[in-house]
């Protein structure tokens, strides 16, 4: 058998997608991850390709366990969005996405930052295409700025990169860390901050709830799996058991339910819920031991699948009724019955329901954080989880399909959405049923982890009874935000309108100053120039119109000749 690099099989299917059509394209789209996946199967762990570039030695394809969990999770997503999106014909979004897919394989397999920067900047040049396929002002929009933030993570991991393998004659992505001297603390900050770009940093973080909702609904699937993903395998690779990305992640955690609960875009919910569960993988990486660091990539491979059945669920809603805000939908559990149970299911994992896929990652994170002794960060990741039922658990949901009825009727979405969702909510089930035949068994570090003991069960039903029994309350007292149309402010707000509208005033006011400062100078050098010319008949006043003394340039001429010595010795 020939043996791949991974990435190939994924981007070779990305190129016969552009010369297929019909059938046989959506055949071939069908086999490129299960190829993919095959190829990877039969690699062997270790260097599958090196060389040597100006110098530095490379490993453009290194293998290992922790490389291996993600490409079997990134190759089991691709097969489920190419699944949702067969009913698509649109060839834009079909290669972008295979390709997309394909430089999220290479990147968790590049054993040096060079390879990891060619693949971190395909991942946003092919991902763009797949907001800008909804062809609306909106999404245009949201799509230069997505790739504006994306490329500036590129540029900051290459400046990164340069300066630590300037410092240590290295490139190989090994573990980072912050703790250097001199010129190599500022490249790993550089890389550090690269990473947390992609990763929805608070404050950085726009780019995300601002961009996918704005992708088509079959493209968000493929959005929601690969980018912070990617970012989240970075970290674990280069920084683990760095502290502060303890705070980073926690503040991740909390931060984004105020505004999910607010929000009427039930696919911005999910973004913002989105960067919610990155919060809990960073903070899983930034403990550092073996069980947080497993909980972490256990936690990302769970949000993948569950994080994107809510996604495809609320994409059968859009696509089935053009509509995708919580005051305009309701009551469509009674046409679309069987995405109701499919969201369901999401809902259920995501919010970390005992036998189902998020409790048994979620788990290992906070049990972890205990252990360490950061009960403040335990703690505050409960609010995190009891937010995360309030806002995926019970809210996606109950807009969508109960609460109120809309009115609306339709049908369930077609056949090839419906299987997608479906596999991904028996993923859902088996993995939180059965975690140490599944995930468990792909987890990269060697740890001894029990999800179902008698403490973590009952603490979380305790916290689902709580969080659902306040929910219940604060609507029966219309004290819950009600889903009305409305423009949220973020932190974008600040370099979207304040900053604009701060460098035109400065612009103006900087601009009216020179013009004032040209006119003065200008009335000046006249006003000069008319001085130094001006006479009269009777009594010269101009500078050169005055007869001067004899003594006056012998003077003049010392001072000339004394300044150019000087000038001349010195």
């Amino acid at each position: 058998m020939i043996l791949l690099p991974p990435f190939l099989p994924l981007l070779l299917g990305a190129f016969a997608a552009i010369l297929l059509r019909g059938k046989l394209r959506n055949i071939i789209m069908l086999l490129t991850p299960v190829i993919g996946a095959a190829n990877l199967y039969a690699l062997e762990p270790g260097i599958f390709w090196s060389l040597e570039f100006m110098g530095y030695a490379l490993e453009p394809v290194r293998i290992d366990k922790l490389s291996l969990m993600f490409g079997y999770l990134f190759h089991i997503a691709s097969l489920i969005a190419i699944i949702y999106a067969l009913h698509v014909k649109d060839t834009v979004q079909h290669v972008s996405g295979l390709a997309y897919a394909a430089s999220a394989v290479g990147a968790v397999f590049a054993g040096d930052l060079l390879t990891l920067f060619i693949f971190w900047e395909l991942l946003a040049l092919t991902s763009v295409f797949l907001i800008w396929a909804r062809r609306t002002d909106r999404a245009y929009s949201s799509g230069i700025r997505y790739l504006i933030i994306q490329v500036l993570s590129g540029v900051m991991l290459l400046a990164g990169l340069l300066i630590f393998a300037k410092i240590n004659n290295s490139l190989l992505f090994n573990e980072i860390g912050l703790e250097h001297e001199g010129l190599a603390e500022i490249g790993a900050w550089l890389i550090f901050l690269a990473f947390g770009i992609k990763c929805a940093f608070p404050f950085v973080h726009n780019w995300l709830t601002d961009s996918y909702p704005e992708s088509t609904p079959t493209g968000t699937i493929f959005l929601a799996s690969f980018t912070t993903k990617v970012a989240v395998y970075a970290f674990a690779r280069g920084f683990p058991g760095t502290e502060l990305l303890v705070w980073i992640g926690v503040t991740m955690a909390c931060f984004p339910i105020f505004f999910a609960v607010i929000e009427n875009d039930l696919r911005r919910v999910l973004a913002y819920s989105l960067i919610n569960q990155i919060g809990f993988m960073i903070v899983g990486i930034g403990i550092g031991t073996a069980v947080a660091l497993n909980g972490a990539v256990a936690h990302a491979f769970n949000d993948v699948i569950f994080k994107g059945l809510l996604m495809m669920t609320m994409g059968a809603v859009l696509h089935m009724t053009g509509k995708i805000n919580g005051s305009e939908l309701g009551g469509l559990y009674k046409s679309m019955p069987k995405t109701t149970v499919f969201c369901i299911v999401g809902a259920a994992s995501i919010s970390a329901f005992p036998l189902f896929s998020g409790f048994v990652s979620k788990s290992m994170i906070m049990s972890a954080a205990v252990a360490e002794g950061y009960d403040v960060v335990w703690l505050l990741l409960l609010f995190a989880a009891a937010g995360v039922f309030h806002h995926a658990g019970i809210k996606i949901p109950y807009f969508a399909f109960f609460a109120h009825d809309s009115g609306i009727r339709t049908t369930e979405p077609p056949r090839n959405m419906l299987i997608a969702m479906g596999l991904a909510a028996a993923l859902c089930i088996l993995i939180g049923s059965f975690p140490a035949q599944t995930v468990y068994a792909l987890l990269p570090w060697d740890s001894v982890y029990q999800p179902y003991d008698i403490t973590h069960v009952l603490t979380q039903l305790q916290l689902l009874f709580f969080s659902a029994l306040a929910f219940v309350w604060l609507n029966l007292r219309h004290m819950y935000p009600p889903e009305l149309p409305s423009t949220n402010l973020d932190a974008d707000w600040f370099y979207r309108k304040l900053a604009p509208a701060f460098i035109k005033r400065f612009a103006s006011a900087v601009y009216g100053m020179y013009a004032n400062t040209e006119k003065l100078a200008i009335a000046s050098i006249k006003q000069m120039i008319q001085n130094s010319y001006d006479s009269e008949e009777e009594k010269p006043k101009g500078y050169f119109a005055r007869l001067w003394p004899t003594e006056t340039m012998v003077v003049w001429v010392a001072v000339l000749l004394a300044v150019y010595l000087l000038l001349n010795y010195i």
